[in-house]
């Protein structure tokens, strides 16, 4: 049982067995249970502050304050003028494994287009050119202080009009320099199918994850509402002698995204 105490300004508050609780709690409380069992579903506009202030009896302040919790939760996002309304979540299925095997880039088969299925992918900013290799590039490439110029490939990724992945490859000069590699479009099979042709066919690759809350231009490049986490993906290629010929260094909106990995136990 609950009872309101406190009055007005974004100070009222709720006391249930004995322990004072902010109002706004409850809104979010009871708008996130709603929300979990389908009784607001993903494109569906959630009450407004003027509908929650009569509801609850509280300030603006506190509705409002209600409405933000699930907005950085990430279960709700604010549409200017419009309101907040439910996170619809149609995720892109990245199989971490299947979309680095013989059915994509050795068939001719962009790595990408696996994670697209029949959906509308693009990439919308393409950046290539020769670079010094950062220290953190250099040390997973194992370069010496004699060679550290690298190709940077630097792309963002649009999935039904929506960036979804920012994406920065880096490889040695000495292995992808005056190859299709430096030019924006790689051609079929993409930058491991010219890695093949120049000699240097990647034959294992090496995947560290972490999510994180984005930098502020990544979250404007991403589009990604407030309380929206990233995945930061670094993959490393290497040949079959053990030498790495790639780092690629991704950016994921998180709730754009499963990341599925699929293996034989043993």
């Amino acid at each position: 049982m609950f009872r309101v105490t406190g009055g007005t300004q974004g100070k009222e508050r709720l006391v249930a067995e004995g322990k004072a609780q902010p109002v706004y709690r409850r809104i979010a409380d009871e708008l996130r249970a709603a929300i979990l069992d389908g009784s607001y579903r993903p494109g569906d506009q959630l009450p407004g502050e003027n509908q929650l202030m009569e509801t609850y009896k509280v300030a603006r302040a506190t509705a409002r304050q209600g409405l933000s919790v699930l907005i950085n939760e990430g279960l709700a996002v604010p549409r200017a003028g419009a309101g907040v309304f439910v996170r619809e979540f149609r995720p892109v299925i990245r199989d971490g494994i299947a979309r680095l095997g013989a059915s994509t880039w050795p068939a001719g088969r962009d790595i990408w287009s696996a994670d697209a299925a029949s959906r509308d992918l693009q990439v919308d900013q393409v950046e290539v050119g020769r670079a010094q290799a950062p220290d953190h590039v250099r040390a997973l490439l194992g370069l010496d202080d004699s060679a550290t110029e690298v190709i940077r490939r630097s792309r963002r990724f649009v999935l039904d009009d929506k960036p979804v992945l920012m994406s920065v490859s880096w490889l040695p000069a000495a292995v992808a320099g005056a190859t299709q590699i430096e030019q924006p479009d790689t051609g079929p099979g993409g930058t491991y199918a010219r890695l093949a042709e120049a000699g240097h066919a990647p034959d294992k690759f090496r995947e560290d994850l972490r999510a994180r809350m984005p930098l502020a231009d990544e979250a404007e490049r991403l589009q990604l509402p407030p309380g929206t986490p990233v995945v930061e993906i670094t993959r490393t290629a290497y040949t079959a002698d053990g030498t790495p010929v790639e780092v690629n260094e991704m950016t994921a909106d998180a709730g754009s995204y499963v990341f599925r990995y699929e293996f034989a136990a043993g």
